[in-house]
Parts: C-alpha cells; sequence; structure tokens
C-alpha cells in the first residue's frame, strides 16, 4: 500500500461540517448482500398488555394471522400504523386492531367470535379493506395508492421448549458448557461494544427508530432489502431536475412506509438530498447487523441440547466474516500509526490511541493490489456502524443508468474526526472508532475549487483529488510493510496552500480502489 496521502472515508450518518460533502454510495448491490433468511416461523406475540402470550393459558397469534401495516404520506402529514391480529385462548378466539401514529402508542379495539371460521373471516376482510389485498395471497402483496403496506417482521424462532426432538419427543433439555472465549481481552471488549443491543438500541433512537416505540419488534432482512431498493429510486431522482420534489416526495413517503420512522406529529421530511441518502443507508446497515446479532443468539438456543459451545463473543466475532489482529503497543507499526494520527490531527480535538487492530476481510484484500499506485485512507465513523463496515466492506458499483455513487474521503484524521462517536452507548459514550485504509487513486484530477457538479472522475481519470488549504507533509514519510506493498505514513504536521477548500479530500468510483487495513479505537 504505497502512500502520500492519509484519506478519511466518510461513511457515516453525518454530524456537524465545515461544508456539505455529496456523500453518495451505490444501493444496488447492498440488496444482495441482505441475504434472505429462510422465511422464520411465527413464535408467541405479545397481546395488548405486552406479556409474552403462552399457548394455554393467555392469547396468542393463531398461526400467521398476524399483521403489521404502515402509510406515510408527507404531503397529508401521514405516518401511521395499524396492527390486526387474531388471537386465541383455549377454545375462544378473537381479533384485535392497533392504530394510530407511528411512535404513539395508539388505539385499540377487541372483537370476540365463537368460531375460528368467524374470526379468521373477519381478520380477512379486515386486511383486504386496508390494503385492497386478499390475506391468501400476502406472500405476493402489491401495493395499493392510498392504502396501508405490509410490513414483514422478523420472527423469532419457536422456543425450545416448544420444539420437537428428531424422534418427536420434546428436545432434551440439557444446559450446555460454554467454551472460554478464545479472543484476547481487548478484542473481547471491542466485540462487545460494536454489537451491544443497548449500544444498537441508543443508535436507532437517535435515528428517530425508537425500538421501544415501533410498530414491530424488528424487520426481516427482506423488508430491509426493499428499503434499500426505495433507496435507489431515490438516488435516481436526485439525478433528475429541482422539478422533481412532488417526485422526491412520493419516493419519501414510499420509503418511510417501508421503514417506519418515528418523527412524531411533525411532518416527515424528503429525503431531498445525498447526506440523507446516506443517513437512511446507514440506518438500514444499522438495522441488518441487529437482524444478524439476534440471529446468532437464536442459533445458541437452538444448540441447548449440545454439550459443547463457542462462547458468545466468538460467535458474534465469527459473524462479522474478517480477522482482527490486535497490534502491540510496542511494534513499530503501531507506533507509525499513533504518530500520524498526532501530527494529522492538529486542527480539531485531541485524540488518544488505545488499540489498534489489523482488518483483513475475506475477497477483499488484493483488491487494490492489482492497480499501480496506491494510498491511505481515514475513515472516522460511530459505533453504530463498526460491525456493519467489517462486514460488508464499502460497497461502490456504477448505478444501473451509468451514474456512478462515490466515496468522498479526506486527506488527515482531522477530516473525519468529527465523524468518530456521534451515537455511542452511555456506558462508553466518548469511544470513537477510525478506519485506516488502502485506496488506489491512480490518475488524480486534481480540483482547489469546490465544484458540486462533479460526481464522478472525468473518463481520462481514476479519482478526483480535491486539494485544501491543509495538506499532509511527504517530507518525513516512513515506510511500513504489512503484506507485498509499501505502505508510506506521514509523521510530520500538514503543510498549509490556497485553495476553496479546508481540508484536502478525494472522490473514488470504484470498490475496487478502496480496501480495509486498519481498526483504530480512541478517546478524547
Amino acid at each position: 500500500m504505497t502512500s502520500k496521502h492519509k484519506l478519511a472515508m466518510q461513511h457515516e450518518v453525518p454530524v456537524k461540517k465545515e461544508r456539505q460533502e455529496a456523500e453518495e454510495d451505490s444501493f444496488r448491490s447492498t440488496p444482495e448482500a441482505l441475504t434472505p433468511a429462510p422465511t422464520e416461523n411465527p413464535a408467541a406475540r405479545e397481546d395488548s398488555t405486552g406479556a409474552r402470550s403462552h399457548p394455554e393459558t393467555k392469547p396468542r397469534a393463531y398461526e400467521d394471522y398476524d399483521c403489521t401495516l404502515c402509510q406515510t404520506d408527507i404531503e397529508k402529514n401521514n405516518n401511521k400504523f395499524y396492527t390486526i391480529r387474531l388471537l386465541q385462548e383455549g377454545d375462544s378466539f378473537s381479533c384485535q386492531n392497533l392504530w394510530g401514529r407511528v411512535g404513539e402508542k395508539g388505539n385499540s379495539e377487541t372483537e370476540n367470535f365463537q368460531s375460528l371460521e368467524a374470526a379468521k373471516k373477519w381478520f380477512e376482510t379486515k386486511f383486504r379493506k386496508k390494503t385492497k389485498n386478499a390475506w391468501a395471497q400476502q406472500h405476493c402483496f402489491k401495493p395499493h395508492p392510498g392504502k396501508y403496506k405490509l410490513i414483514e417482521e422478523y420472527r423469532e424462532a419457536e422456543a425450545p421448549e416448544a420444539a420437537a426432538g428428531k424422534d418427536g419427543g420434546p428436545v432434551r433439555a440439557v444446559a450446555p458448557q460454554v467454551r472460554p472465549c478464545s479472543l484476547d481481552v481487548p478484542t473481547q471488549n471491542l466485540i462487545a461494544s460494536i454489537s451491544s443491543q443497548d449500544m444498537f438500541s441508543d443508535a436507532m433512537a437517535l435515528m428517530n427508530l425508537d425500538i421501544n416505540k415501533f410498530p414491530v419488534k424488528m424487520l426481516s432482512q427482506r423488508q430491509i432489502a426493499r428499503g434499500l431498493e426505495a433507496l435507489e429510486k431515490l438516488a435516481e431522482a436526485l439525478t433528475t431536475p429541482a422539478d422533481a420534489d412532488l417526485g422526491l416526495s412520493k419516493l419519501s413517503s414510499d420509503f418511510y412506509t417501508i421503514i417506519p420512522h418515528n418523527f412524531g406529529r411533525q411532518q416527515p421530511p424528503p429525503i431531498d438530498s445525498p447526506r440523507l441518502l446516506q443517513v437512511e443507508k446507514d440506518i438500514l446497515l444499522v438495522l441488518d447487523t441487529v437482524v444478524k446479532l439476534v440471529q446468532t443468539q437464536e442459533a445458541a438456543l437452538k444448540e441447548e441440547d449440545v454439550e459443547d459451545v463457542p462462547h458468545p463473543l466468538d460467535r458474534a466475532y465469527q459473524l462479522l466474516g474478517c480477522q482482527l489482529q490486535l497490534l502491540d503497543p510496542e511494534e513499530p507499526e503501531y507506533e507509525m500509526i499513533r504518530t500520524h494520527l498526532k501530527e494529522t490531527g492538529k486542527h480539531c480535538e485531541c485524540l488518544a490511541l488505545e488499540h489498534v487492530w489489523k482488518v483483513n476481510r475475506e475477497g477483499e484484500r488484493d483488491e487494490p493490489q492489482a492497480r499501480p499506485k496506491l494510498d491511505n485512507w481515514w475513515n472516522g465513523t460511530n459505533r453504530a456502524l463498526v460491525a456493519a463496515i467489517l462486514s460488508h466492506g464499502f460497497r461502490i458499483v456504477p448505478h444501473a443508468r451509468g451514474f456512478v455513487k462515490n466515496i468522498y474521503s479526506g486527506l488527515q484524521n482531522s477530516k473525519s474526526a468529527g465523524y468518530k462517536p456521534g451515537m455511542a452507548h452511555k456506558a462508553d459514550r466518548h469511544v470513537g472508532y477510525m478506519f485506516l485504509g488502502e485506496a488506489t487513486l491512480s490518475r488524480e484530477h486534481h480540483a482547489t475549487v469546490d465544484e458540486p457538479s462533479v460526481t464522478r472522475p472525468a473518463p481520462r481519470f481514476d479519482s478526483v483529488l480535491a486539494r485544501g488549504r491543509t495538506e499532509p507533509n511527504l517530507t518525513q514519510d516512513t515506510e511500513l510493510n504489512p503484506d507485498s506493498p509499501r505502505v508510506v505514513v506521514a509523521q510530520a504536521q500538514p503543510v498549509l496552500g490556497s485553495s476553496t477548500f479546508s481540508r484536502s479530500e478525494d472522490l473514488t468510483s470504484q470498490r475496487s480502489q478502496r480496501r480495509l487495513c486498519y481498526l483504530l479505537k480512541l478517546h478524547p
């Protein structure tokens, strides 16, 4: 990884910035990465009191007769949900409706029935009235204007004690022996931090997705993929002339219907800029990470009859699909990274380096090495996105219509330092994470004046390099050699120049131009 620059990828929920960059990324490849899980078996749903239903003592949803519907219309300030449930309690049946504005408790009503058939008929009639779809065709649901859309919820598997064993009898209830964790202590703390359910809850609340006020407990991966498809349509619309405002409003309404947001009584805002588009994509990456975390926990429950199971932190680590190697603070490699962090962060708050991990993502290791010129980049990100980035990397591919989504980067860690915590759990509020990676800039087009119309490198170039008023000083570069390519890390303070950009940044448009190499844990 030959480098004269240290680039800071800005691929996270934005906070206060010196100028508004068009932080765009591609959405076409992301739904493909969210491989739908097998159809989940519906579990016992809670009744209106919030207590977990038991099949013989409390009402529970009958089979799959349980659905959540949503409808958002920005122009009419509508942002509402509607749930329909057929409940069984012994030999008695009832249908329960819940409705209201997303984020509020709403209203409810219950109808009692003498027979199951009568309850089914009432449920199916109500579903058709609200959606204009037949319940029997729910798996090929077709949305209709002015009607509710069906939200596909992630369902937990049946409780182990209710499942049947291979011989038809109950599953053997065995307390499994949990293996000792194979990870070193700093890596254990890292995995616990980036996969904490409390942290994800805090993050989603700040994203207007407070799970305690969500109309569903968790979206399915298929529903998340539909949300990314809706964002893809918004990305296309953002490239059209300004008279497409009404189209953006409708497309934004469609997205909020698929991925419910809690805006309170305020009118839902249209997604009318690349920055807001990136925020919503980051939300979906967080949601997908949460689903995968829950799947890992469920897999552990299914192994209750197994005598020996992996440690939960080992499971979460394996789910990332990458290797993390903790660097010793005494290693020259660690000290060079510390010096670089210090010297390129003079114009922002002081960041103390706590730990550094080498990152090796499967399938990504050799991508940038095929190109002739390699540089380094920095990425400051909030904690809620660390697991998603380690799992998925930075996906950028050409748009179907030829418009290329890009990654905008800064040449100093001070450019991305403002992106570090943002959404941390209360117990770990001041911890931040940054990535150091490898970029292929090759043929650079240099610019010193901001040109918002530039959305991709010109045909004869591989990247756009915006030269800022401060840039890394190349006179004291030091080489690293993690694999085969050279890594040149600046060890001197930035130099000053004349430009409309405060700090230098770059723009690239191919996934093969980026590779994760290091993860840094920081604190003020």
